[in-house]
């Protein structure tokens, strides 16, 4: 688990919050994986009836991926962000197929990978 992500439940909501202001809270594997074990947690769980998915302090949603560990990943063998893609595109699919009600608050900057991962929401 990463602490760039905050899950939390309250009352029938479970909510998902972005947390890495300083870099405006863009995408890491880790924050994807995290994402996508607390709405795996959540689908079987009759007490959460949707997910909210918002981000903590700062002035933007998500300015997407993480571009400076795409570049030197890229720089690099790739390997970093091959699996970075993997798993934010995972996570837009669960977004996209969940079956309880998902809702994502952009305000702010949002962008790239912030998209993707609010486009699915209802």
């Amino acid at each position: 688990m990463t602490s760039d992500v905050l899950t939390s439940i309250e009352g029938p909501v479970g909510r998902i919050r972005l947390d890495r202001p300083k870099a405006l809270h863009a995408l890491t594997t880790d924050m994807c994986t995290a994402m996508l074990d607390a709405l795996d947690a959540w689908r079987a769980d009759p007490s959460i009836e949707a997910v909210l998915l918002d981000h903590a302090e700062g002035r933007g949603f998500c300015a997407g991926g993480d571009i400076r560990m795409l570049a030197e990943s890229g720089a690099a063998d790739g390997v970093a962000a091959r699996a970075f893609f993997h798993t934010e595109y995972r996570l837009n699919h669960r977004l996209f197929t969940y079956a309880k009600p998902t809702v994502a608050f952009m305000d702010g900057i949002t962008m790239g990978g912030g998209v993707g991962i609010a486009c699915p929401c209802d």
